[in-house]
């Protein structure tokens, strides 16, 4: 399978969750001639503790397009409000059309078991639109796809009903510059809200270069903790020596509601 013939739709709940999800994954696609796109299913308007409604969406729409900008990633944010998704007919025709519109060969997702509604309900509304995408009567005015994406979840650490079995990680240490300046875009999330949330606004920099330290840390921990946790299935995919030595990685686990694929055909619809 030629990489560079993919086409790659993520689609996260929020501005920011394909960035900090599959960031280094996307980068490595656009690197290999894929085209790679981040669809945010809400606006992300209530994503902030002193800002909100029309003037946080705009910002974070922004964002969103900065971020995707600096690896050549296109980006769709839906006009839907923060912590207002639900997995309804109306909106998974919205779905049902993006995905056909844009006929793409995977869709990357967040697993349905999950802390916050719009993750789960992005998650739902991508599994529930997996078949309709193929039917000729449901949104007739779209043409349906030929076939249905290959779905796979992003990596999270929820155990219950199931915990995260991956099926393919991808080392990203050559790409973790460019993740970091992806990340560094969202600066309403990055440095404002998500270290507001976890008491931490006091200790975010305030310079630029203060910043780009800071969230390089963050960003490296996550990933670092990601590639120690499946070390074996980086040695079993990149052989020993390369596999013991990779720093940060990202994961994902296939949807069995997406195209049926052998492990030899994931593995290689991914980019080393």
């Amino acid at each position: 399978m030629n990489i560079g013939d993919l086409k790659i739709l993520a689609i996260g709940a929020h501005p920011d969750d394909c960035e900090i999800l599959t960031g280094g994954t996307a980068a490595k696609f656009v690197r290999a001639g894929a085209r790679v796109r981040f669809v945010s299913a809400t606006n992300g308007d209530t994503g902030h503790f002193a800002i909100g409604g029309g003037v946080l969406a705009r910002r974070r729409a922004e964002e969103a397009r900065k971020a995707a900008a600096e690896a050549g990633i296109e980006s769709v944010v839906l006009d839907i409000h923060n912590n207002g998704l639900e997995a309804d007919i109306p909106t998974r025709e919205i779905f049902i059309r993006l995905i056909r519109e844009y006929a793409p060969d995977i869709i990357l997702t967040h697993r349905p078991w999950d802390y916050h509604p719009d993750h789960r309900r992005t998650s739902l509304l991508v599994q529930d639109s997996s078949y309709a995408v193929l039917i000729p009567n449901v949104c007739p005015l779209t043409p349906v796809l030929k076939k249905t994406p290959a779905i796979f979840y992003t990596h999270d650490y929820f155990k219950k009903p199931a915990e995260f079995a991956p099926d393919v990680v991808v080392a990203i240490d050559d790409y973790m510059d460019v993740k970091v300046r992806i990340a560094h875009a969202h600066e309403s999330q990055i440095y404002e809200w998500l270290p507001w949330v976890d008491g931490q606004l006091d200790a975010v920099p305030g310079d630029e270069a203060g910043r780009l330290n800071w969230i390089t840390e963050k960003q490296q921990e996550r990933d670092k903790k990601t590639a120690d946790r499946f070390r074996e299935n980086l040695i079993a995919r990149y052989g020993p020596g390369k596999g013991a030595r990779i720093q940060y990685a990202e994961a994902f686990e296939r949807c069995e509601y997406g195209a049926r694929l052998t492990d030899d055909e994931i593995q290689s619809m991914f980019p080393l």
